[in-house]
């Protein structure tokens, strides 16, 4: 695997907390991190340990096995650094000498705060090798930079074969376990520079505490150094010797992550994490929290098309308890308990993935209990009556059995930029995908109740009647724009591809069908996914790049999705008659071009974005979950013979 900058690797907890960085360790966001406690799982994520300068000595030679960078732009090299994988996780070798090596692991146990981190000399020892360890602590949020202050405290509580510190009130206290001897050194490091920031027009620069240096003596007997990370409250207690602990834990993991020989899906639990006493996703690290529409999305290929059936149910169980007016909320503030209800199509890609479970519990017996049927039925009886009633935001079902939504100066829909409080693409009226999903929900809907039966055939009537744009030879994607009936929005996005892919129900039929898909492929398909905004639409951005006002502005202009391939290539095959041989053309198309991802930024994920030209830079987050879950839906699902 390719050792660089722009390589990163993640290793997630299941709490909301996370280790990551770079192939070549040099940090390059604030988020980059080896302790990264979520301290009210999922959310209050806290940077405790943001990394550390590491050195090997023997003979008046100083082996450097760590880099920075730091302002104005000078980094450090790992000359000795030979090789990276990242299978069953992070692991680096150092050659010292033709026929010496230096093994460096880093791992996160599963349902712990912890991070395990080791060094191990293979091949020939003959002379003894001292290691000293220097970490850089902070105890900040995850958004933030740390400066220079007065305030933080150096001094550990020292305990046998661990150290404490406790940097400042209110944050947990961390606790390192070694066999390191330990010198008390305090200093400030100044001017790292994360060259992702500066790129993304945010604070670049931070000042991190180093409390002193852990020195081990390694020879031919003791070949290994091990280094252990912890936040206090957040861990299993352990009683064991240090070795003990970490062998244990290397076991379980290795074993746990074993089970999932498909990298794919290995790499989907990534996202499932706890909130209270149930389970959400996150929608992508380093830095979204549990969104409503993300997680829905994303279930339909992280859960459902993976197998993880018990985890779905249970997400979908979890979020059924939120239901407020109609609606569910699109997400959980990272401080505070107040969710947050904004979004209009959250609702409905719940019945989407709560109607996919409730499919699946008919050949999989206990799956849903009675109890969580009810609770899943009623709270797709609460969203459609919500909605046919009328809530916030004016979302209320129209006479012509379409669903209407929107409010001046608040963004609803998935293509949800704001700039200085304004709107970038605002869709108020009734975008095309919303339709969609509104007709798919009331098919769920009515299969458990009759109520539903002639809304559903008005509003698909409607639905083929007025969307279609001759003009265009597509659909149009926004119906009576600023609720003014008759005012249609004929611009060429992805939002249509919906009517015929990504639904368990097809909207439109025949020649239709097939044209908004070439349609959709002609002007919007990329290898990395469907473009945002048609490149000869105005207002069309081909790059994602700037600040955050740049940015925002960007992020549906033009800008490429991934987790769109899942619709498009959906819909791709079923105008093409679901035959195995579209399957596997399909497959070979355009599924290939969106795996390759997992080896373009985030390591054996997918990310958030990519920009609109070529050559498609990838951007964003690195490791999103409906990227991911729609890559696996495929997979698993859609293009199964």
């Amino acid at each position: 695997m390719e050792i660089s900058e722009t390589h990163e690797w993640l290793e997630a907890d299941g709490l909301g907390g996370f280790a990551s960085s770079t192939t070549s360790g040099i940090r390059t966001r604030r988020y980059h991190a080896l302790l990264l406690t979520a301290t009210n799982p999922p959310a209050g994520r806290t940077v405790l340990v943001n990394g550390f300068d590491a050195w090997l000595e023997h003979g008046g030679t100083k082996f450097w096995l760590s880099a920075q960078r730091y302002a104005p732009d000078v980094a450090g090299k790992n000359e000795w650094l030979r090789s990276f994988q990242f299978q069953p996780w992070p692991q680096w070798s150092y050659q010292l000498a033709l026929d010496l090596w230096l093994d460096h692991e880093i791992f996160v146990p599963r349902g712990q705060s912890m991070v395990v981190i080791s060094w191990r000399l293979s091949g020939r020892v003959e002379e003894d090798y001292k290691l000293t360890v220097k970490p850089f602590l902070s105890g900040r949020d995850y958004h933030s930079s740390h400066h220079q202050n007065d305030a933080f405290r150096f001094e550990p509580i020292v305990e046998a074969n661990s150290l404490k510190w406790k940097p400042y009130d209110g944050i947990p206290t961390i606790v390192c376990r070694s066999r390191a001897s330990y010198h008390h050194d305090p200093q400030w490091y100044r001017n790292f520079l994360y060259t992702q920031e500066r790129e993304r027009g945010l604070d670049f620069l931070e000042d991190l505490a180093a409390p002193g240096e852990l020195v081990w003596q390694l020879d031919s007997q003791t070949r290994e150094a091990i280094l252990t990370f912890d936040t206090e409250g957040f861990t299993e207690p352990d009683k064991n010797s240090l070795e003990d602990q970490v062998a244990e834990l290397r076991l379980s993991e290795r074993e746990r992550r074993s089970k999932k020989n498909d990298l794919i899906q290995r790499s989907g639990e990534t996202y499932f994490v706890r909130r209270g006493t149930g389970k959400s996703i996150i929608a992508g690290y380093p830095w979204f929290g549990d969104w409503g529409r993300d997680t829905f999305i994303s279930i339909r290929g992280l859960g459902i098309a993976s197998g993880e059936l018990e985890v779905a149910r249970d997400i979908l169980l979890e979020w059924a308890n939120h239901v407020s007016e109609g609606m569910l909320p699109n997400r959980f503030p990272d401080q505070g308990a107040v969710p947050e209800y904004n979004s209009v199509d959250a609702s409905l890609w719940f019945i989407i993935a709560a109607g996919d479970v409730l499919d699946a519990a008919s050949t999989r017996p206990g799956l849903v209990d009675e109890t969580a049927e009810q609770k899943l039925k009623a709270a797709i009886d609460a969203i459609l009556s919500g909605y046919q009633k009328g809530t916030r935001f004016r979302i209320h079902q129209d006479e012509d059995g379409l669903l209407a939504a929107g409010v001046p100066g608040l963004q609803l829909t998935w293509m949800d930029a704001k700039v200085d409080g304004q709107v970038i693409t605002p869709r108020v009226g009734k975008p095309v995908e919303v339709q969609a999903l509104w007709i798919n929900a009331l098919a769920i809907g009515k299969k458990f109740s009759v109520q539903w039966e002639k809304v559903f055939e008005k509003g698909r009537q409607t639905f083929e009647n007025r969307f279609w744009n001759e003009a265009g030879q597509q659909l149009f994607d926004v119906l009576d724009v600023d609720h003014q009936p008759g005012v249609n929005d004929p611009a060429t996005r992805p939002n249509q591809i919906f009517a015929v892919g990504g639904l368990p129900l097809v909207l439109l039929s025949g020649r239709r069908a097939r044209q908004v898909v070439d349609r959709v492929e002609a002007k919007l398909w990329t290898p990395s996914g469907l473009r945002s905004l048609a490149q000869d639409e105005p207002g069309f951005v081909p790059h994602y790049l700037g600040g955050p006002k740049e940015r925002d502005s960007a992020y549906h202009q033009g800008t490429v999705w991934p987790w769109l391939a899942g619709a498009f290539i959906e819909a791709w095959v079923r105008v093409r008659g679901n035959t195995a041989e579209a399957k596997q053309e399909a497959r070979e198309r355009y599924f290939e071009s969106i795996r390759s991802l997992m080896t373009a930024a985030g390591l054996n994920h997918v990310p958030e974005i990519t920009d609109a030209i070529e050559p498609y830079t990838p951007r964003g987050c690195p490791f999103q979950a409906w990227s991911l879950g729609e890559l696996l839906r495929l997979d698993r699902m859609v293009l199964t013979p």
